[in-house]
């Protein structure tokens, strides 16, 4: 996101200009060089302020929090990307976030409200998830800090139906309300959802998992595209393989049927070197059964060997073979969602061996 310094902080300030940030209570901004006036501004204003972390690695927002009685340098401190990680505490799907103003970075934008960012997706996915969890609306505004010369004609069909538009941009010399007709993201398209993205930001597997839960359609990319080479190969095959594998075929079903119980039945198997890595979950709800944990542990592919069940003290442990196991889990399960409350993943203090 190209930045400017020639009238840079003037044109952020200038959004102090707009109703929409002054009727504003909580305001998410870009964790970009060029919108650092505008964290400032929302800072000074007393707004809560909510920054999306890196490529939403670790979660979705940190909310910056000055200390008590913080001076005009420490909110400017706040506002750079050293006080976001000193100031800030992280913000999960159970944090209530009620996002009243959207202000986002943009390498090129269209008067008629078209927004081009550095191709990556990460506003717009950021916005598709505050869609899904509920902290934007319809109507919540969004605006954007640009130069005069970022602001070009832009053809229709480079953008996609994910795309984030844009109501209103601010420039050193001008404020621009777009009147945008495009609609913005509906919520998270999971069909253009990849396994490997699921595996880059941890929180998508927490908010598919809710939309699951919820009856909403959550196939991802590389499942519609397995589904349809599957079909295509077993039409190929069909005719080939009808006489001579019924025998086998039953014994392969009833294989993959006990293949699915053994893997499913958490039972008190242990690794061949006998040493095993426990995980602990806390934070656990008392409306909250085993069997929804199970389910979602299976869900997120981190099925252990045993779950001992601590439902009472709001906890749970969970045995696999080894280490590495044990952290893959964690980083799956991390930012998982039961019965309203975020849990708490991390590996068990106190380790122990077979014996």
């Amino acid at each position: 996101i190209p930045f400017f310094t020639q009238g840079s902080h003037r044109t952020c300030c200038s959004i102090k200009e707009l109703d929409v940030f002054n009727r504003a209570r909580e305001i998410k901004v870009d964790p970009d060089k060029p919108l650092e006036g505008v964290r400032l501004a929302a800072l000074q204003a007393r707004k809560t302020l909510l920054v999306p972390t890196p490529r939403l690695r670790t979660g979705l927002f940190n909310k910056i929090v000055p200390p008590p009685g913080a001076t005009k340098e420490i909110l400017r401190i706040c506002a750079t990307s050293q006080g976001i990680k000193e100031y800030s505490v992280p913000v999960g799907l159970d944090g209530k976030a009620r996002v009243d103003l959207v202000v986002v970075g943009s390498v090129a934008v269209s008067e008629k409200g078209w927004r081009i960012g550095k191709g990556e997706g990460y506003a717009d996915m950021e916005y598709a998830m505050m869609v899904s969890m509920g902290a934007v609306q319809e109507d919540t505004p969004v605006v954007t800090v640009v130069h005069d010369c970022q602001v070009l004609d832009i053809a229709e069909e480079l953008l996609d139906d994910h795309d984030l538009t844009v109501d209103y941009i601010l420039t050193p010399t001008r404020t621009i309300k777009t009147d945008c007709k495009r609609p913005k993201p509906q919520g998270i398209l999971w069909h253009k959802v990849s396994y490997e993205m699921l595996e880059k930001i941890p929180i998508l597997k927490s908010l598919r998992y809710r939309e699951k839960q919820a009856g909403k359609d959550v196939t991802l990319q590389d499942e519609l595209s397995d589904l349809a080479n599957a079909n295509t190969s077993a039409a190929s095959n069909e005719k080939a393989t009808a006489e001579n594998t019924r025998p086998q075929t039953a014994i392969g079903s009833a294989q993959t049927r006990q293949s699915r119980v053994e893997s499913d039945s958490f039972s008190p198997r242990l690794g061949e070197s006998g040493v095993i890595t426990t995980v602990y979950v806390g934070n656990i709800p008392h409306s909250v059964r085993v069997s929804e944990l199970k389910c979602a542990l299976r869900e997120f592919q981190a099925t252990p060997l045993r779950l001992n069940w601590q439902g009472a003290q709001h906890k749970a442990f969970l045995d696999y073979t080894d280490k590495a196991t044990a952290e893959s889990a964690v980083s799956s399960l991390k930012g998982l969602s039961l019965g309203g409350k975020t849990l708490r993943v991390e590996l068990a203090k106190n380790q122990r061996s077979k014996g």
